[in-house]
């Protein structure tokens, strides 16, 4: 045993000695351990290695470490940020294709990374692909087709066995619209900002053109009067290119909006002659615009500002009736398989939490008051002093059990893979922990039923397209586990989000006040409600008619109104994404195993801080 774990030590040893040579990178730091693989700047986790590793396992490893070091050598954060496109799809696709092109500059010029990196990939998908794969291409990953059709290009290796029936899907239709643009791209292999170029040609011959944003190269010769806002600015930055990048478009996007509303209220104001004075009067008073919603939870949409174009076709459904009873079970298997790792850790944190919920509960007493439960304990005062007068205690309150709690999970495509797996066991675990202190807990999800629009859209062409039709798809609102449900009852349905084609777009202002008013119903003094998202709201088929702002500018409206008028608590944990630029009580996390630590961590916060300052009181 002795002799397998030294070999086990020297394989590590040694790998992290290859990664720091193939990197170019002597400062690269290498540890394993149980936790998801991933590469932080200069520090790069790897699964952990046993003596008794398998050769596949060994192999798989070294996958992930070329990778990793690949990605070291011949990626800039800097080209990869500025040429980044803005919408979510297109975002994906260009992330797709840069991964590819690292992967083979090493596999063309090393057979043995070859080697390592196509273990690692039939490894990935293998965990990956839950179901068959559907024979409709809106229900597979069109950005994970593209990237394996290219590396086949580049390298000449078929895509990995689980991965072929979908690609397969798309590689008609991606190479009819884009083969030219992806024969281009192998001539540009060994230049990343040619190749950035060339991938948003490509992006584009996908009819995604609309979500490439501003061209970074002509926006960089319009603003060269103000080099502050060059991109290069952002080249110090290890690993953070996304994250950067993602807030330089937000704040450019916030500074738009605020410009925006400023014109839209202007027009307003003029165009609004039907208008009372009075009204009027009051706006100036308490700073409101004239364009915000007066409630958006009590009321879905403001035609002034915020349209539904056919509320028909949305849905709230159980989770239960979108999967039949036995598919359940399998998913549910999958996503307890999946959570082998997992589970023990964010076990530990809701243990911890239980153990905090529970200590709040222990029965405590004020002593020493004229009336109330005779004390006992102090009898003998009585009896050495008769002239001493009996004392009374009263057992104090405990509000903490007149609770609920809803957690809201972002179903949207771009939570796919390990985010919505952790978020499933989170909800699952916490679920059963605030079950066992007497908390009621209400899990929903909330996407849409089809990618760039549904039948919405559909009647919006037929209609002959009017101007400003608002929101333009179908909504797919999912009850996960109602409050009343016992957790045992619905942890079945939890399995769901395992479920290939389920994921695609988000609306999150209207599952905002879904969620509030299936709160608001309830009879628990406290309400809390928290939201899990990985990104802004993302809507092609809204976007593309509507302004680019339009389901943020909902949003942020939302959440205004909620935190300021509602009765309902509002908190939020953003993975990747900053959430706190919209809701003032979030937390943002960078990696999804993040998750259980931030939702334990939160909630046992937010019950700590409940109700009013203990009374003072004395011990026996």
């Amino acid at each position: 045993m002795a002799a397998k774990e030294d070999r086990a030590e020297r394989f590590k040893e040694v790998l992290g000695t290859a990664m720091k040579s193939m990197a170019l990178d002597p400062e690269l730091s290498v540890s394993f351990g149980n936790d998801q693989a991933q590469l932080v700047g200069h520090k790069a986790r790897l699964p952990q290695v046993s003596g008794s590793a398998s050769f596949s396992d060994i192999s798989i490893t070294r996958g992930l470490a070329d990778s990793f070091s690949l990605k070291l050598a011949n990626h800039s954060d800097a080209v990869h940020g500025r040429y980044l496109p803005q919408g979510k799809n297109a975002r994906a696709v260009f992330e797709s294709v840069e991964q590819a092109r690292i992967e083979a500059i090493g596999a063309r010029a090393m057979p043995g990374v070859a080697a390592n990196l196509g273990a690692m990939l039939e490894d990935r998908y293998n965990r990956l692909v839950v179901n068959r794969p559907s024979n409709n291409r809106k229900d597979t990953p069109l950005e994970e087709a593209v990237g394996l059709i290219l590396r086949e290009k580049l390298t000449g290796a078929p895509p990995p066995a689980p991965a072929r029936p979908f690609v397969d899907l798309w590689r008609s239709w991606v190479e009819e619209r884009a083969g030219g643009k992806l024969q281009n791209l192998e001539a540009a292999l060994h230049d990343q900002q040619a190749f950035a170029k060339l991938s948003r040609d490509l992006i584009a011959a996908l009819d995604m053109a609309d979500e490439l944003g501003d061209d970074p190269d002509q926006a960089e010769e319009n603003d060269e009067q103000e080099p502050s806002e060059e991109p290069g600015e952002k080249s110090e930055s290890p690993q953070g290119e996304d994250q950067e990048s993602q807030q330089s478009v937000a704040e450019e996007m916030e500074s738009a909006e605020s410009e925006t509303e400023g014109s839209e209220t202007e027009s307003q104001q003029t165009d609004s002659d039907d208008a009372p004075d009075d009204v009027e009067g009051e706006e100036m008073d308490d700073g409101e615009e004239p364009w915000r919603p007066q409630l958006p939870f009590s009321s879905l949409s403001n035609e002034n500002f915020y349209r539904v174009y056919a509320h028909q076709y949305d849905e709230a459904i159980s989770a239960e009736d979108l999967c039949d009873a036995e598919e359940l079970t399998r998913l549910r298997a999958y996503l307890d398989k999946q959570l082998a790792n997992l589970q023990g850790v964010v076990a530990r944190l809701a243990n911890r939490l239980q153990r905090r919920l529970m200590a709040q509960q222990n029965r405590s007493w004020d002593f020493d008051l004229e009336e109330g439960v005779l004390d006992a304990a102090r009898l003998t005062r009585v009896i050495t002093d008769p002239l001493h007068a009996l004392t009374f205690k009263q057992e104090q309150d405990t509000k903490f059990r007149d609770t609920v709690v809803t957690l809201l999970l972002d179903n949207s495509g771009s939570m796919r893979g390990r985010p919505i797996t952790v978020a499933a066991s989170c909800a699952d675990i916490l679920a059963r922990t605030l079950e066992r202190c007497g908390v009621k807990v209400e899990i929903l999800g909330f996407t849409t039923k089809a990618w760039k629009g549904g039948q919405s859209r559909e009647k919006w062409l037929s209609d002959g397209k009017p101007a400003n039709p608002g929101r333009l798809n179908d909504l797919r609102h999912i009850i996960y586990k109602s409050a009343d449900e016992p957790w045992r009852r619905a942890r079945k349905n939890l399995g769901l989000m395992m479920r290939e084609g389920l994921l695609k777009e988000n609306i999150d202002g209207e599952a905002l006040i879904w969620a509030h008013n299936r709160l608001l119903g309830r009879r628990e003094q406290r309400r809390i409600l928290m939201v899990i998202s990985d990104g802004a709201p993302v809507d092609d088929s809204t976007l593309s008619v509507n302004s680019g702002n339009y389901l943020e500018k909902h949003l942020r409206q939302v959440i205004t109104d909620i935190e300021a008028r509602s009765p309902i608590e509002l908190i939020a944990i953003g993975i990747g994404h900053d959430v706190t630029r919209y809701y003032q009580r979030a937390v943002t996390i960078i990696d999804a195993e993040e998750l259980g630590g931030a939702l334990t961590e939160k909630l046992a916060e937010l019950f700590a801080e409940h109700g009013e300052e203990p009374k003072k009181r004395r011990r026996a």
